[in-house]
């Protein structure tokens, strides 16, 4: 069995927060700059700024917050990308309907979806993209 050399769950807690707060900056700033300053609308800048999230999230929980998996990056990969995928078609819909009700800021609005997203990947990305191994039993 692999162990978690980061040491347990408060660790890997403090980790997941790390790196989703770190990609989540990267997904915030990047709408924004591209809103503010190439005139994007918010929906598109928001799938330009989950790309450029995703490579930072994916990094930072494989070595990270749940390293010691003994999965295969490539297999973690893959699977992160579906879960990153699923969370993101969530987050455009529930950022689309927002801005069209809330009528508060694009910025403001997005902020609400990434942290609720946080939440939904967290629970994804324990309980299955990075779940650990276990061992098979030696006949």
């Amino acid at each position: 069995m692999h162990e978690n050399p980061v040491g347990g769950n408060c660790r890997s807690g403090i980790w997941f927060v790390t790196v989703g707060c770190t990609a989540a900056t990267v997904h915030w700033t990047t709408v924004v700059a591209l809103v503010e300053l190439a005139a994007l609308p918010p929906l598109r800048a928001n799938l330009l700024g989950w790309l450029a999230a995703l490579g930072v999230s994916f990094a930072g929980h494989h070595r990270l917050t749940f390293r010691g998996h003994g999965e295969a990056w490539t297999r973690s990969a893959v699977r992160f990308v579906a879960v990153s995928g699923a969370g993101f078609a969530i987050n455009e819909l529930a950022y689309a309907a927002l801005l069209h009700w809330s009528g508060r800021r694009y910025d403001v609005v997005l902020a609400l979806v990434l942290v609720a997203a946080a939440f939904v990947t967290w629970w994804l990305s324990r309980r299955w993209v990075f779940r650990r191994k276990v061992p098979t039993p030696a006949p």
